[in-house]
């Protein structure tokens, strides 16, 4: 199923997710007890984080279409290098700006789709892109409980400086793939043709990139406080919560696998519906009970929304021609993004009034957009 090229980016996003896996699950937790920082000035944080990856995923799309999308790609992991040492260095909340961001220089988003589209084989695209989400959720499945342990014995600051050393190691994987060009020079007239301002009046473009913002800001409002709630409502401690995370991530390999396979063989919307409704799920049982049976339970039912992105990219891909490919696939992330960017702190001042609040909205908003999801808005 895998090229050459592809299971090299496989591997990249396996050994740069182990590195990610160390501190982003316990990052909001970790912001709140050693730096000092409340739910509001959390969400604050990830919204900085939504507004940069916003910012660049578009002049990413852009770029990704005159240029060697292999440079991009390197260049998008080059910018995240320098983000977990400025975690390290932190010593209040206000000092990890800068790190978010560089956290949020998203340059391999649209690039690595457009890539990832032109590369696969035509008739498994979404089983592809699963497939490399899923390279990121086995990544994820060991490092947040090895990250929390490792947390408690030595300390962040060491879980930073091994996870900038994975960054490291995945951004030189990239540096034998093949370069991949957007369209030649003959095809400028093309390009032309298809300006921004003509792709936004694109009313397919645009009821995607409706519905994509939407989930995003769902997802994006509740998503950083679930540790926080964890340890907040439920007092379990750092490595309880690590392995939390790792069985997520954990589901979300073995759902992105089996929702790519259903994407392929019948609808890639029937696998979007069934992603959020297991999202739903997993939120419903995360506010019934503290049991960590049932949280485990509630964990790897969350790991069927962690596939949203790659879903959305298997979704948008496929409908943009290679002329503009990067660019089409650029607006809805960008426009997500935009959407998702006041979310954590509309979710942070949720949680300030009730911890379950960002929750209950997150399951009474997604369950009837999972219903619009099977409608015929996504067909080619």
């Amino acid at each position: 199923m895998l090229n050459r090229d592809l299971r090299l980016i496989f591997t990249c996003n396996l050994v740069g997710s182990f590195g990610d896996g160390l501190f982003a699950f316990l990052l909001p937790l970790y912001i709140g007890k050693s730096l000092g920082a409340g739910a509001v000035e959390i969400g604050v944080l990830y919204a900085v984080l939504s507004l940069f990856a916003a910012l660049t995923l578009f002049a990413a799309g852009t770029l990704a279409d005159k240029y060697d999308r292999k440079k991009i790609m390197i260049a998008g992991w080059l910018a995240w290098l320098p983000a977990p040492l400025i975690f390290s260095l932190a010593g209040d909340w206000i000092q990890m700006l800068p790190g978010m961001i560089m956290w949020g220089f998203w340059l391999g988003g649209p690039t690595s789709t457009a890539y990832i589209v032109t590369a696969a084989d035509k008739s498994e695209v979404t089983l592809t892109f699963t497939t490399m989400s899923a390279a990121w959720s086995i990544g994820y499945v060991f490092s947040p409980a090895l990250g929390g342990h490792l947390a408690g014995i030595i300390g962040m600051r060491f879980v930073f400086y091994l996870a900038f050393i994975f960054y490291a190691l995945a951004c030189f994987t990239l540096f034998f793939i093949n370069s991949q060009y957007g369209p030649s020079s003959g095809q400028t007239s093309v390009r032309e043709r298809y300006s921004t301002l003509r792709l936004l009046r694109t009313r397919k473009l645009l009821m995607l990139s409706a519905f994509f913002a939407s989930l995003m800001f769902i997802l994006m409002m509740f998503r950083p406080f679930v540790p926080k709630f964890v340890a907040d409502i439920y007092r379990y401690g750092d490595f309880e919560i690590g392995i939390l995370g790792s069985v997520s991530y954990a589901s979300a390999a073995i759902l992105g696998v089996l929702l790519g396979r259903l994407g392929d063989k019948s609808r890639k919307s029937y696998a979007l519906t069934v992603s959020m409704i297991l999202g739903s799920l997993s939120l419903i049982l995360l506010l019934l009970s503290g049991n960590f049976i049932i949280l485990v339970l509630a964990f790897f039912l969350t790991g069927g929304s962690y596939i949203t992105w790659s879903l959305m990219s298997a979704i948008t891909g496929p409908l943009a021609p290679e002329s503009y490919r990067a660019r089409w696939i650029a607006i809805p992330q960008t426009l997500s993004m935009f959407a998702s960017f006041i979310a954590p702190y509309i979710g942070g001042f949720l949680y300030d009034t009730s911890p379950s609040f960002p929750f209950i909205l997150a399951v009474a908003a997604g369950l009837p957009l999972a219903l619009l999801a099977i409608t015929k808005m996504f067909e080619e």
